[in-house]
């Protein structure tokens, strides 16, 4: 699959903007629902990759501060939040994560403290697939979609936050003393 196929599918999702990225995701599975088995196993590898490419270090650093905290099932999470939101989304966060400070919603977040998960994004293959066939996604090869926890920096250290995430730490950090 095509990466512009892969997009194509999340582009019809989120047309007339909907309400939540589950709506994307229950959009998503029901165009993808209809389609040849392959395409959704392809569909589904072809989110793996998006998921290895988002799996940078700063944009786990990223959603640690805009979600108090994230581990790695929650930075996948974090990621299908991203996914939900389209391509441009995807790509301006991974090449500098600190744009997330720009985000309308991640801005009030700073003080609503409202968290950004989408796990049903990253289940869309599956449940398409399901839908599809009766059965369940085909098991492929399980790509490294994200860093092992114990090569990160420590995301506590609010000096090195502040260094790399310098407008994300502003509206999530306490002032430095």
């Amino acid at each position: 699959m095509r990466t512009d196929d892969f997009w194509a599918v999340i582009d019809r999702a989120t047309a007339d903007r909907p309400a939540s990225p589950a709506e994307v995701a229950e959009r998503a599975v029901a165009d993808l629902a209809t389609r040849d088995p392959e395409e959704i196993v392809a569909w589904g590898r072809h989110l793996d990759k998006v998921m290895t490419a988002s799996g940078t270090e700063d944009l786990w650093a990223a959603a640690y501060l805009i979600n108090s905290g994230a581990d790695g099932p929650d930075f996948d999470a974090f990621r299908g939040w991203l996914i939900a939101h389209g391509r441009k989304a995807v790509s301006a966060a991974v090449q500098q994560p600190d744009v997330l400070a720009n985000v309308v919603v991640i801005k009030e977040a700073a003080d609503t403290g409202a968290v950004f998960r989408a796990e049903e994004v990253l289940d869309i293959a599956a449940r398409a697939y399901e839908q599809a066939t009766g059965g369940p996604l085909p098991a492929g090869e399980r790509l490294r979609t994200r860093p092992e926890v114990a090569d990160l920096w420590d995301f506590d250290d609010e000096e090195e936050m502040r260094r790399r995430l310098p407008r994300l730490s502003a509206l999530f950090l306490e002032p430095p003393d």
